[in-house]
């Protein structure tokens, strides 16, 4: 079982989502995730609703015009799927909430994008936030990888983080072998 400081465990929390979900409170079941795991920022306006999700598309976005608070919309079947895939979902799109705030506003969606799916990899903002299953990890390197290429070969921000861009080779690569 997974213990986290003064929270509950992972199975603890699966059940109290659980139970929102059955009464069709998705969005107070996000907000519970969010609080069990500190995946927050201050620029976060709200939760809404969005496109329903299936086994091939499941999507969460973050909207609001770059500057302003933002609102993060999830589909209202989000239950339906791996707690862990929602957190770590969820954990990405807090990302963005912050690099659409005023004070460090992130223009670049290639950037945006690489800079989430490196939080979803090693969780450095959002430390709570467990490990995604080896076969996500590996969808999410591969995602992350695809933007750092279309930063453009060589370029300023590909060399910005190269570092990273290494961080995540070794990753998948153990994810592969392993």
């Amino acid at each position: 079982m997974l213990h986290l400081y003064n929270m509950q465990t992972l199975a603890e929390i699966e059940q109290i989502v659980q139970h929102y979900h059955e009464l069709g409170e998705t969005l107070l079941a996000v907000a519970f995730i969010a609080e069990q795991f500190e995946i927050h920022h201050p620029n976060l306006e709200g939760y809404e609703y969005g496109e329903k999700a299936t086994l091939q598309f499941f999507l969460m976005t973050t909207v609001g015009h770059l500057g302003a608070p933002q609102i993060i919309k999830i589909p209202e079947n989000t239950f339906e799927f791996p707690l862990l895939l929602v957190v770590n979902l969820l954990a990405h799109e807090m990302v963005h909430v912050g690099q659409k705030g005023a004070e460090n506003t992130i223009l670049d969606k290639n950037e945006r994008e690489w800079q989430a799916y490196y939080e979803m990899l090693f969780h450095h903002q959002f430390p709570l936030v467990p490990d995604a299953p080896n076969f996500l990890r590996k969808q999410f390197a591969q995602k992350g990888l695809d933007y750092y290429k279309r930063m453009g070969e060589g370029s300023e921000m590909q060399l910005k983080y190269a570092q990273q861009q290494q961080e995540v080779e070794t990753l998948l690569r153990d994810i592969l072998v392993g």
